[in-house]
């Protein structure tokens, strides 16, 4: 997407790999338009095409162990922790009332943990999403998004003829 300065400052080019063009449209009542066999000996790959050759890619497959490999753990801990939140509110409501500083009771301690934690690991998701998926993500998105103009100049071409 390039940035326009003075009169067309507000407009958005189209080509930018982040525009959802499906979306633009969407439940509008337009009907797509129906695709063209293409001319030649060998048909040219249509979009699900691209996105499962992309998905079938070390790239891709790298990308989704990296998500894997934080999500999974840090929701089971998150569960683990919240399980045994609640477990200790009603198995042990002896601890969980016992005083800590002045009214705050371990309960209140306990339940505001479950707040920070809620934001940390959050800040975490965040962050190992921006050192370590973000950049390999984005490249595919180019990376599908090159190879669908690809296809889209093939079917002008062929349109042309």
């Amino acid at each position: 997407m390039d940035k326009h300065e003075g009169r067309d400052a507000g407009t958005i080019r189209l080509d930018d790999p982040w525009y959802d063009a499906l979306a633009v449209g969407w439940g509008e009542g337009e009907e797509p338009s129906p695709s063209r066999p293409a001319a030649g000996p060998r048909p040219a790959p249509s979009a699900s095409d691209v996105y499962l050759e992309v998905q079938r890619s070390a790239a891709f497959q790298e990308v989704r162990r990296r998500y894997r490999r934080f999500v999974v753990p840090a929701t089971a801990g998150f569960l683990l922790w919240y399980v045994a939140y609640v477990v200790a509110a009603t198995a042990a409501p002896g601890v969980m009332a016992r005083p800590v500083v002045g009214a705050v009771n371990v309960a209140m301690l306990a339940g505001l943990g479950q707040f920070l934690s809620t934001f940390v690991l959050t800040w975490a998701y965040a962050r190992h999403a921006r050192l370590r998926r973000d950049r390999a993500a984005l490249d595919l998105r180019w990376t599908v998004f090159e190879q669908e103009r690809g296809q889209e100049r093939n079917r002008g071409r062929r349109d042309d003829r």
